[in-house]
């Protein structure tokens, strides 16, 4: 969502030279797993994070996760993502959980998405990489399947998997519930990801309502040591948006 300027395998020397010790993106897909490889180590970043395949993007699909009748299409993609995450050496993977199409059952939806989980995380497991489950919001995404933390810690709980953990983008979280601190707090045992971002705009993270610099220490006082991902959409050119970094780097 950050560098669009430049292609997309150009934004791994972009965001390195803007400050960025890691990355993260939604698919890498497109290229081989040496070719994203080669990108990162040249930059000089860690790749943390990306989706596992999500369906059919252009048309509309937001994972395939809770999807019946696309359980083999999902194994395919966690074979997939695994391979690309073994070679970038990436720590996490996150499965789109998806949106519920119309006259699904809600329910037989709920229970694919579980065992669907159940599977990636075993598979997972095995490479010790954590699985990242997220909610978002239904006004960004209507119909999404798990919209909220309690849903998504719900879901958690039932899977009962170590390595499956909440990314919780906060923007998201603002949108749907709001009292984030609180929030925060509560899950942090099951926090296994960090996003942020302006909101309502989702543009940079020191615009808009949420006082991320309030949360920057509420997460440090919890001991949090993961990443920020930061997951806006940036109000002009990428790197002039970029006074939020300078400001948190230079607290420490």
């Amino acid at each position: 969502m950050m560098f669009t300027e430049a292609p997309f395998l150009d934004r791994f020397q972009a965001a390195a030279i803007a400050g960025f010790k890691a990355v993260e993106f939604l698919f890498p897909y497109e290229y081989t797993p040496e070719v994203i490889e080669n990108v990162s180590k040249a930059a000089g970043v860690e790749v943390i994070l990306f989706n596992m395949p999500a369906g059919n993007w252009s048309a509309g699909e937001r994972g395939i996760t809770c999807l019946p009748g696309r359980e083999e299409e999902f194994r395919k993609g966690v074979e997939t993502a695994l391979t690309y995450a073994r070679q970038l050496g990436t720590p996490r993977l996150h499965a789109m959980a998806g949106i519920v199409p119309i006259g699904c059952d809600a329910a037989a939806c709920r229970m694919t998405l579980i065992e669907n989980l159940k599977f990636a995380a075993d598979e997972l497991a095995k490479h010790e990489i954590t699985l990242l489950l997220e909610a978002i919001n239904t006004r960004d995404m209507p119909g999404f399947v798990v919209s909220t933390q309690s849903d998504s810690y719900s879901i958690c709980e039932a899977v009962g998997a170590a390595n499956l953990k909440m990314q919780m983008d906060l923007y998201h979280m603002q949108v749907m519930e709001g009292d984030l601190a609180t929030k925060l707090k509560r899950y942090e045992a099951r926090c296994g990801h960090v996003q942020i971002a302006g909101c309502p705009e989702r543009n940079e993270p020191d615009t808009g309502e949420v006082r991320y610099e309030y949360l920057y220490r509420a997460l440090d006082e919890l001991g949090y040591t993961g990443w920020v991902g930061c997951e806006y959409r940036p109000a002009g050119k990428t790197i002039d948006g970029l006074g939020w970094l300078r400001t948190v780097q230079s607290a420490g």
